[in-house]
């Protein structure tokens, strides 16, 4: 009899349920092993690994799919090296499990400590970068919850061969195979069973565009960790550094245009712009981004006016947003309008005007004369990420380990009685 998506995720879902239940007490050294184990054999499997992202490959160029997207799911020695590195990197950092958050005494005789504790099992559902399945698998691990993954169609050759070399590393630190689970299908009926995986799942992460992000934030009924869109910005203050200013600007938006934390709306207070003049906008425009610009700022020489829906926009690409705003006031009104949650910058050398930024803005991440290309979570000095969260509970910013952790209550008496 066929295997409905419901009925499969429903199986997964107990065995993670399982599974989940022996990680919670798992000691640091078994699943510091299972990585390890994990990293030598992504290494020793190379060939293989190449092998299978060859067929997704042949697929991929066969359903015509864009060099960006075939890029995207490409793997390489170097890539392939870095996975195996990306796994002993998450190893080597402290296990985030049984972390003691605080402790206090009460009069009644209690001593109590809130203690970090894993959240239980995951769901992950990201789109072709076949990389994800380690490091979305190797997270999960480290704080001591099981993982169902839902990759990308195309990858699916991919990230199954990537898989078996986590399930060895799970089977010879002597963990339940069952803490990572890749469904095995194209199926799309399975992203929408995981989704209404109450009592099964725990938390729903999407890694993806916006499409699979809107998807799965509409449809769940799973809490979901996720942002929708990285629609990020540089302020320059009129006590910017003129040097600092044109460095952070060019890096933030040309970096990499395709990444969450790519500038797409640069704000220049008018009396940097007064000044300075044309500089921050010449650069972007001789580096070959195209600035959609607005007011002053659109009489540039090779500037595009802006359309309203610039503002507030995801580019994704090699564009750019620009107007002049009155001050730090005007750029904060106008991130609040126009921002989603993720990453904005500020340049100044004025310490209350960064603090005046950094007050009055509830973004996830907020900077000062730093890039926005550093909203990562290996650049924090997390190892690797599962993503970047924009929402207002638990976990915002990247989300590593430590994040995938809630906590508990232990507390002690001797004889306590409430009177």
């Amino acid at each position: 009899m066929h295997e409905t998506a419901e009925d499969l995720i429903a199986r997964m879902g107990a065995t993670a349920r399982d599974a989940a239940a022996q990680l919670a007490f798992a000691s640091a050294e078994r699943k510091h092993a299972a990585l390890i184990s994990a990293a030598d054999a992504i290494r020793a499997r190379e060939g293989a690994i190449m092998d299978a992202n060859a067929e997704d490959l042949a697929f991929a160029e066969e359903k015509g799919l864009s060099p960006a997207m075939i890029d995207r799911l490409r793997l390489d020695a170097g890539r392939i090296r870095a996975i195996a590195d990306g796994l002993r990197a998450v190893a080597e950092q402290p296990d985030p499990v049984g972390r003691v958050l605080a402790e206090w005494d009460r009069p009644a005789g209690l001593h109590i400590q809130r203690v970090a504790t894993p959240i239980g099992v995951l769901g992950v559902i990201y789109e072709s970068r076949p990389n994800v399945t380690a490091d979305a698998g190797a997270l999960a691990l480290k704080s001591g919850n099981a993982v169902i993954l839902r990759g990308g169609t195309d990858s699916i050759h991919s990230s199954g061969a990537i898989l078996d070399c986590m399930i060895r590393g799970l089977r010879d630190a002597g963990l339940p195979q069952g803490a990572i689970q890749m469904v095995p299908t194209r199926d799309r009926a399975a992203v929408s069973a995981m989704l209404r995986a109450q009592g099964l799942i725990d938390v729903i992460i999407p890694r993806g565009g916006k499409g699979l992000v809107g998807l799965v934030q509409a449809e769940a009924r799973v809490p979901v960790f996720a942002h929708l869109e990285g629609i990020c910005h540089v302020y320059a203050d009129a006590d910017a550094d003129l040097v600092k200013a044109r460095r952070v600007v060019l890096n933030a938006k040309t970096r990499r245009t395709g990444i969450c934390g790519a500038a797409e709306c640069l704000l220049i207070d008018r009396a940097f712009h007064a000044r300075h003049g044309d500089v921050l906008v010449r650069d972007l425009l001789d580096a070959g981004v195209e600035v959609r610009a607005e007011g002053e700022l659109a009489q540039i020489a090779g500037t595009v006016p802006a359309r309203p829906d610039d503002f507030g926009h995801e580019f994704l690409d090699s564009i750019i947003a620009a107007r002049l705003v009155d001050g730090v006031d005007g750029a904060i009104d106008h991130i609040r309008r126009h921002g989603s949650g993720h990453t904005e910058a500020i340049l100044t050398e004025n310490d209350a005007t960064a603090a005046r930024f950094f007050q009055r803005l509830d973004s996830a991440i907020l900077m000062r004369n730093a890039s926005t290309q550093f909203a990562d979570g290996g650049e924090f000095g997390m190892g690797a990420e599962i993503g970047i969260a924009t929402g207002k509970l638990h976990a915002r910013g990247p989300v590593g380990a430590e994040q995938l952790t809630s906590f508990k209550y232990l507390v002690t008496g001797d004889g306590a009685i409430r009177g």
